[in-house]
């Protein structure tokens, strides 16, 4: 007991064929495949984040300023781009 064999994979594979069908299975495969990768990749950025931030710990670095962002028209074109206007924060409290 405990054990699963081989009908009982083949019996579990019949049941999600039915549930799901055979047009979906592959999309539903792709993405759990992309949340994986996905999950993987952010996990590794917090690691990394964190050696860094105890790294740079000991020195004290100015804060650079970073890139103004831009909204593109179509991936790969760079001839509509413009640059995005953030809000600005403000000292004062409205309310």
């Amino acid at each position: 007991m405990g054990q699963i064999g081989l009908k009982e994979l083949l019996l579990l594979a019949l049941i999600v064929l039915v549930l799901f069908g055979a047009k979906r299975l592959p999309d539903l495969a792709r993405s759990l495949g992309k949340s994986a990768r996905i999950l993987k990749s952010e996990t590794s950025a917090m690691k990394s984040e964190g050696k860094q931030s105890q790294a740079d710990a000991g020195t004290a670095q100015p804060e650079e300023t970073p890139a103004p962002r831009t909204i593109q028209a179509a991936p790969g074109d760079v001839t509509s781009a413009r640059p995005v206007d953030e809000p600005k924060p403000t000292s004062q409290q409205q309310g």
